[in-house]
């Protein structure tokens, strides 16, 4: 098995609940609590870590800025780790390859592989839109561990 793969398995398990760290200006390191799961990429195709982050939190800030986001699994006395860089995907600013209806459903997708279950997926789509939510995409380029 893949380390990818590892950290896929172990991410999968509790609803894909993760530490997510970036570097401020400062250097010093945020770290919060997210549900993330694994998608392929919806700019590159490849495989990469998401989660669905509020268009107000520091950490997409210091994503613009080039930190890097390091996504940490713990299950038990195992743990996992991706890092590498991030791409945001916002509503107001979307790439040319993705419209409207196209991030609408990529903000389902990602809830969905982090684990997520809604009973009214018309109200989760019209909360995300209202509250301008943001899709980070991690591309790992450094994963570790102790599987």
């Amino acid at each position: 098995m893949s380390d990818i793969e590892i950290f896929s398995n172990y991410l999968s398990e509790e609803t894909g609940l993760a530490t997510v760290s970036t570097t401020q200006a400062d250097g010093r390191v945020l770290s919060s609590v997210v549900n993330c799961g694994m998608i392929k990429h919806p700019l590159t195709g490849d495989t990469c870590v998401a989660f669905v982050s509020g268009s107000k939190a520091a950490r997409l800030r210091h994503i613009d800025r080039g930190s890097q986001v390091t996504v940490n699994v713990r299950r038990g006395w195992i743990w996992s780790s991706v890092t590498g860089p991030a791409d945001l995907i916002r509503p107001e600013s979307l790439p040319e390859s993705i419209d409207a209806e196209q991030m609408r459903l990529l903000l389902r997708e990602v809830f969905h592989a982090a684990g997520g279950v809604h009973d009214d997926l018309e109200e989760y789509d019209r909360a995300m839109a209202q509250e301008e939510r943001v899709v980070v995409c991690i591309t790992p380029k450094r994963i570790l561990g102790n599987p």
